[in-house]
């Protein structure tokens, strides 16, 4: 549930701090007075898009931070640790976004940096959303499929037609590609053997390509490191290098030992560096040796340096690149000799698929049948309560369709509104205000198996009124049992059954315009002043006495 929901210069709202209590939470206020920005806030955090638009004026940046508690948050940790982020800490979530004037926008979940996308995959798991335009979206075939497929909880068939749906297409899809490549001509056979041909020949292996270019580039230096060596060595040990006048001062060094014994340790010192001096000129003597490569080798090695830099310029800079290359080309040859035979194989395959498929198909066609008609008879009985006495509702499923990612069939909801009236799709026969209470007669219903914990209602209860608007408040404090409900109204028949009740109010008295979101005491006179004004004249004693009746009730 929302425990807790900060506001920070978000449009007219300069700061709010709210908190919450489960159960049934309405939000009221006059028309314009700002519950739209309340809304904002949670659209913000839910992962819509937002614009630095929303930043309050003058300001330099708008902030929005909730906290959500889980009683079990074991598959909300599941899907936090698939993001790579913090995982609850006892049921807690921290969400938090901001948006910058000259800087850009920030998102954080459980205190660490997170992306829009995160906070949208999160928020379908948390909160939902019903405005003024979800009735209709009844209207449509999709919305009413997932009302129905919800209701008779079919994830799991749907799941398992989804996983064979995809694979028939990608079956399908095979056999079109392979139909679409032409038969290859002697010529481009060869021409591909022969490039097989010249990639088998280098064994490809990051390794083998590693050495080649290390032998390369000494082939390729030689001659240049040949004369620097043998410079070096000339230094070293020529007539005039510097082997020769340490081996003079050597010589004079055991010379002077013999004279002053102190000196030994001199002697020696000098005698090791003769020594490391005679060590070093064979070692760069071993290097000239060394770069005296074979013609065989050198031309081998220049003729496999060249050929990989082909393969590299015609498939791809790594290895794996041409390795892949390679394949490629001995699939086509490959499948010149079998086209028609491969063909065969991949038609059985979509065949088979299919009628999978359609038993798939069938079965969930009949699956939403039996749940449609349940759903049926229980919105029929809400729906009378709702002010339909003569009400009927049906739900046909129209199958023998083509096979689509859904199924084989669509649903449709049929209504008749009146007495002697015949059900006709719901499209054809129902205003705005039926509308509104057949989708509030199946939400009622669908509550019971809806999992998401927080559910917001915009003036729902738009264009109802009345004996029907309290109705319509007693079916959300009903839906309130198994949801936290936040529900913005009009209707002080509505309003007056909330656990919790927030008002929204506009000050312009100043220079500008500020509004602001204030708790109202349950049993207070504030209260009573609220649904008095909704009534129609907050001042009226009628409009008084009334609001307190409503309270009572």
């Amino acid at each position: 549930m929302l425990q807790l929901l900060k506001i920070r210069n978000l449009a007219l709202l300069e700061s709010a701090t709210i908190e919450f209590e489960s159960g049934f939470t309405v939000v009221t206020g006059e028309t314009g007075a700002g519950k739209s920005v309340f809304l904002g806030a949670l659209s913000l955090l839910s992962g819509s898009r937002g614009d630095k638009s929303v930043i309050r004026a003058g300001s330099e940046f708008c902030e929005v931070e909730a906290s959500l508690w889980f009683e079990d948050s074991a598959q909300l940790d599941q899907e936090l640790e698939e993001m790579g982020l913090p995982l609850c800490e006892e049921g807690a979530l921290l969400l938090k976004r901001s948006i910058r004037v000259n800087k850009p926008s920030r998102i954080s979940i459980n205190g660490s940096l997170a992306t829009l996308s995160n906070l949208q995959q999160l928020g379908g798991y948390w909160i939902d959303f019903h405005g003024p335009g979800e009735p209709q979206r009844l209207l449509k075939s999709e919305c009413q499929l997932e009302l129905i497929d919800l209701y008779g909880n079919l994830g799991s068939e749907l799941a398992s037609y989804g996983k064979t749906y995809r694979e028939w297409r990608d079956v399908l899809q095979s056999i079109d590609r392979l139909r679409g490549e032409s038969q290859l001509s002697d010529d481009q056979i060869e021409f591909l053997k022969m490039q097989i041909a010249s990639i088998d020949a280098l064994e490809l292996s990051e390794e083998r390509i590693q050495k080649l270019e290390q032998d390369f580039n000494r082939v390729s230096s030689s001659q240049e490191l040949l004369g620097l060596s043998q410079e070096i060595l000339e230094g070293i040990s020529g007539d005039h290098g510097a082997l020769t006048s340490l081996a003079q001062a050597s010589q004079s060094a055991r010379q002077a030992t013999q004279l002053d014994p102190s000196l030994n340790e001199l002697e020696e010192r000098l005698s090791s560096i003769v020594i490391e001096i005679q060590e070093l000129a064979g070692d760069f003597e071993a290097v000239g040796t060394s770069l005296n490569f074979e013609p065989e080798f050198a031309r081998e090695t220049e003729e496999k340096m060249s050929s990989w830099q082909e393969l590299r310029r015609k498939y791809g800079r790594s290895v794996q690149g041409v390795l892949d290359a390679r394949d490629e080309m001995f699939s086509k040859i490959e499948n010149q000799g079998d086209i028609e035979g491969s063909l065969a194989r991949l038609n059985d395959k979509a065949d088979s698929l299919e009628r999978l498929l359609k038993t798939q198909a069938n079965l969930l066609n009949e699956k939403r049948l039996k749940a449609g008609k349940s759903l049926a008879r229980e919105t029929e009985a809400s729906l009378l309560e709702l002010g339909f006495k003569k009400g009927k509702f049906d739900v046909v499923i129209n199958s023998g369709g083509e096979l689509k990612s859904y199924g084989s069939g669509l649903p449709e909801l049929h209504f008749s509104p009146n007495v002697g009236e015949p059900l006709k799709p719901l499209s054809k026969i129902a205003s705005s205000g039926e509308l509104a209470r057949v989708m509030l007669a199946l939400k009622t219903i669908l509550a019971e198996v809806d999992e998401v914990p927080v559910l917001v209602f915009d003036e729902v209860d738009a264009n109802v009124g009345g004996e029907i608007g309290r109705i319509v408040g007693e079916k959300m404090r009903r839906i309130a049992g198994n949801h936290q409900v936040i529900c913005i109204t009009h209707l002080p028949q509505v309003a007056s059954l909330g656990s919790n009740h927030y008002v929204a109010i506009k000050d312009q008295d100043g220079s500008r315009a500020i509004v602001s979101i204030e708790k109202l005491p349950n049993d207070g006179d504030e209260r009573v002043g609220e649904l008095a004004r909704m009534l129609g004249d907050r001042s009226a004693q009628s409009a008084l006495s009334h609001a307190r009746d409503l309270l009572a009730v």
